[in-house]
């Protein structure tokens, strides 16, 4: 008997998650912002692992035409002053992005994550201190604060994320603690206090859960601001050094030639708003599914 339930409500249960599938794929497929932006960050992550295959030079590869060479069917985007092909570097330059946006996604999220709950749940002192690390951080403009953290730790494109993910994850950190605050005295959490289980265990298992969605909306709009203060700083020479592709030292570097040859500027250029283009209508359409009362406000 217990048998023949357990296979009735196999198929139940199969049928239902298939369904929610099916009402997900459908509300993502009617949302033009999340397919366009899908679109748009699914084709710069495929330029990105077949790079080595799309582009026709390695981006170090110097001399493979003339110096400052204009755009032509040898060289879709020119040369550069050293004869490199600049299609070949703005190929490239999108993992440098994507990286980018990884790391400082990953970096922001854990740290205001971390820093949200434990302000939210414990209160008392806690909730003081970190509120005021967490205000402390926001007030002070982002990019004075990324180029005292990058002078600390030095140079590089790693150092840059993370001086720039210590600036950027307070943003999480205040919509982590006040939800953590508004669902710390409910039921289901006080049920759980009584049946024995850790503040760890409480703030994982029924906390965290509830504040994802707002999360993955956040995390999608924020990425391009990562994005274009990594480009910033590596503008400023900060961030990537020679002989790397990013797309803000191109920009830097074709600057000094910007009459005489506008490609060197203007191709990466062209990439960078692609593809923070795609990531803001993708974190716009994820805001239209996931968390319609922020789309309300």
């Amino acid at each position: 008997m217990s048998t023949n339930t357990a296979a009735a409500k196999g198929p139940s249960i199969d049928s239902k998650t298939k369904r929610k599938l099916k009402e997900t794929a459908y509300a993502c497929w009617k949302n033009k912002n999340f397919m366009i932006g899908f679109f748009i960050l699914l084709s710069v992550i495929l330029v990105a692992i077949f790079a080595d295959f799309l582009a026709p030079y390695a981006y170090t590869e110097q001399s493979v035409g003339g110096r400052l060479e204009a755009p032509s069917a040898d060289f879709w985007f020119g040369t550069d002053q050293l004869g490199r092909d600049v299609f070949s570097r703005t190929i490239y330059g999108s993992r440098i992005a994507l990286w980018v946006a990884f790391l400082g996604g990953i970096i922001q999220l854990a740290i205001g994550i971390v820093v949200g709950l434990a302000s939210g749940y414990f209160g008392k002192w806690t909730d003081r201190v970190l509120s005021f690390l967490t205000d402390l951080t926001w007030i002070i403009p982002g990019t004075i604060l990324a180029l005292a953290v990058v002078t600390i730790i030095g140079k590089g494109l790693t150092n840059t994320v993370i001086a720039i993910s210590f600036v950027a994850w307070a943003g999480y950190a205040r919509p982590v603690r006040a939800k953590t605050m508004s669902l710390k005295h409910m039921a289901f959490l006080e049920t759980g206090k009584a049946f024995g289980e850790s503040n760890f265990s409480l703030m994982a298992r029924y906390i965290l859960p509830n504040v994802i969605p707002s999360l993955v909306v956040m995390v999608s709009l924020n990425l391009p601001g990562t994005i274009m203060s990594t480009t910033t700083l590596s503008f400023l020479g900060l961030g990537s050094q020679p002989p790397s592709p990013d797309w803000g030292l191109a920009i830097s570097d074709g600057l000094s030639n910007i009459t005489r040859a506008p490609w060197l500027s203007l191709f990466p250029g062209i990439a960078l708003v692609y593809t923070t283009f795609g990531f803001n209508l993708i974190g716009e359409g994820l805001r239209d599914l996931l968390d319609p009362h922020m789309k309300s406000q």
